[in-house]
């Protein structure tokens, strides 16, 4: 069962701003890289649902974050109907993150009161998403449906758009400026973040300041 309502999952997103989002197959690395992650203020953290048996290196990552991870809410991405939105509710997830429209993992989301982020990539999906209770809505691929450019077109007709880009979101400054400057709600952002090292291991020092500075960015942005 969810940990945390909705509106924390909503309130932790617009606070730091930056949502990593991660697929790994080996548990202990997704451990790793979480803990990376927290280290560097991360308060939010999707785990897609890219490979086999993903929903039980889920769960266990979630039993860790809950053991030794204080205030990180875990969720998970790339889900695209009912049924997969229920397994990983079984197993905790405080969130659903999916990249289209589905009106049956909206009553599911909704009947345990789980934060659900779907995506869209018009004006017309952002107000059925939200008609269907989504607080937060993500656009995606972010870059390919339009970039900060659309996300401020939007925000026109929809001031109270709480919009999250994935995909085309990059940890540099110039890149972050552009999508708050527009008016997003936070990012989420993929491989970007998750630097590797010569061997092709995961940087774990790295990732730990680049989200570190990703979140500090953002703060600057919104002074």
């Amino acid at each position: 069962m969810a940990t945390f309502t909705r509106i924390a999952v909503a309130q932790a997103t617009k606070a730091t701003g930056v949502v990593p989002v991660f697929y790994n197959k080996d548990l202990e690395t997704c451990k790793k890289v979480v803990k990376a992650c927290y280290d560097g203020g991360a308060r939010v953290f999707e785990f897609t649902n890219r490979g086999d048996y993903a929903h039980e290196v889920f769960g266990e990552l979630n039993k860790y974050v809950t053991q030794n991870l204080e205030g990180m809410i875990l969720g998970v991405g790339s889900i695209l109907d009912a049924g997969t939105t229920s397994l990983y509710l079984q197993l905790g997830a405080n969130f659903i993150v999916s990249p289209i429209v589905n009106p049956e993992m909206a009553k599911t989301c909704n009947r345990r009161k789980v934060s659900w982020m779907p995506g869209c990539g018009s004006v017309t999906e952002i107000s059925y998403a939200e008609e269907l209770g989504a607080e937060v809505v993500k656009i995606f691929p972010g870059s390919q449906v339009g970039g900060p450019a659309f996300v401020k077109a939007v925000r026109g007709p929809l001031p109270w758009a709480s919009i999250m880009p994935t995909g085309g979101v990059s940890p540099t400054e110039e890149n972050l400026k552009e999508w708050f400057n527009a008016g997003v709600h936070c990012v989420g952002i993929g491989s970007k973040l998750f630097q590797k090292k010569e061997d092709g291991s995961f940087d774990y020092e790295k990732i730990k300041e680049s989200i570190k500075c990703s979140i500090e960015i953002v703060e600057s942005l919104r002074i």
